[in-house]
């Protein structure tokens, strides 16, 4: 628990939870399974996860794949309701139900090793000394931002998707967006509604998906992102994997010519944007939904970071140090592959804690045996095995 002005003043657990969206409540559930004491960390005001933070025009009817947290289903919701309240409602019960020790808003700044093997996580409300940690603070407070030729020059509006107010601010407006992701496509859907003019712009040709995801693509998705996070590369987006959905509004978009895709700009000018053919766009607002990047920087000093860019991961487990486990991470960056990560993890770590323990326990045991066999007579072994506990 807390003490007064926010300082911690449990600061000994075995395990620190960082992040209490899908990845992270999951894996508070199933760690509260396990019987292992843990905290969980969240620097979001309120739960919902990252989902707090969504558009109010993204609906809960409009999500896609969102899957029940484990032990509690979700059930009932209206589809007209914004899927930030909807889904903030039930991380809030979920919470409750199953007694989750949730701080909040508590911001992790760094996560370092310590000579006694523990690990000393640094916050806002003070320190935590953890045996493990399971990192689970997803991409959202990381947007990527790519950098252009002449983008400082624009006068207009730049902003992300990670602050998209929804369509109304932009009536009147000429819109380029920028990304080739499923938020790209929703948001020209909904702005080109009330725009002037929308441009779509992506670096590749857009791939759509016809036809059902079933179970055989989701595995082959799940192991083509593996694959990368084995190697220590970043992770890919989804859609890099997967390819956009098409469903009755995209196909609308594309009939329309709202989704006619253009290669990306050479340059940025200050009213708009050049193509290398000499091709002109006049903009008003630039529209970057050009994606997140996973929010690790606070496990920097563990140097946890392959040359390729990423954490090599093995399972949950980050192969540089068994001690820390990445949910919602690479193939385990879906709801439901959050699910069942948060799961493995915490059986791992309960493994790598009973073995600690058991090593424990054993290593007076063997030093007693030794000790016993060189000594003289039975009061100076008692003398000798009662030392280290001294």
């Amino acid at each position: 628990m807390r003490g007064g002005a926010g300082v911690n003043v449990d600061t000994d657990v075995d395990v620190v939870v960082v992040g209490a969206g899908q990845a992270g409540l999951s894996s508070a559930y199933h760690l509260t399974r396990a019987g292992l004491d843990h905290v969980v960390l969240d620097h979001s005001p309120r739960p919902g996860g990252a989902w707090q933070f969504r558009w109010p025009s993204l609906t809960y009817g409009r999500v896609h794949g969102m899957h029940s947290l484990p032990g509690m289903e979700l059930t009932g919701a209206d589809p007209l309701r914004p899927s930030s309240e909807v889904i903030g409602e039930y991380f809030a019960a979920y919470e409750n139900r199953f007694g989750l020790r949730v701080r909040r808003p508590v911001d992790v700044s760094a996560v370092r090793g310590c000579p006694d093997g523990r690990l000393r996580v640094e916050t806002s409300a003070g320190t935590w000394s953890a045996r493990a940690l399971i990192n689970a603070t997803g991409t959202w407070d990381r947007p990527f931002w790519p950098r252009y030729a002449g983008q400082e020059t624009f006068r207009g509006r730049q902003l992300h998707t990670a602050n998209y107010p929804g369509p109304r601010e932009f009536a009147g407006a000429r819109v380029i967006v920028v990304g080739g992701g499923t938020s790209a496509v929703q948001h020209l859907l909904e702005i080109s509604e009330v725009a002037a003019e929308t441009v779509w712009v992506t670096r590749r040709a857009p791939v759509f998906r016809d036809g059902g995801f079933g179970e055989a693509e989701g595995r082959a998705a799940v192991a083509l992102v593996d694959e990368r996070v084995r190697r220590g590369l970043a992770p890919q987006s989804v859609v890099s994997v997967t390819g956009l959905p098409l469903n009755e509004a995209v196909r609308a978009g594309l009939a329309s010519g709202v989704l006619d895709r253009r290669p990306v700009f050479d340059r940025i000018t200050p009213t708009g944007a050049l193509w290398p053919d000499g091709g002109r766009v006049e903009a008003d607002v630039i529209l970057w939904a050009t994606g997140f990047r996973a929010a690790v920087d606070h496990l920097a000093p563990l140097h946890l970071r392959e040359p390729g860019g990423g954490i090599r991961v093995e399972g949950t487990r980050a192969v540089r140090d068994e001690r820390i486990h990445l949910v919602g991470y690479g193939p385990s960056a879906s709801t439901i592959g959050a699910n069942r990560a948060g799961g493995a993890a915490a059986r791992e770590i309960r493994r790598l804690l009973g073995r600690e323990r058991a090593t424990a326990t054993a290593a007076p045991t063997t030093a007693d045996a030794a000790t016993g066999a060189a000594a003289t007579g039975a009061a100076a072994s008692l003398r000798v095995a009662e030392a280290p506990a001294g």
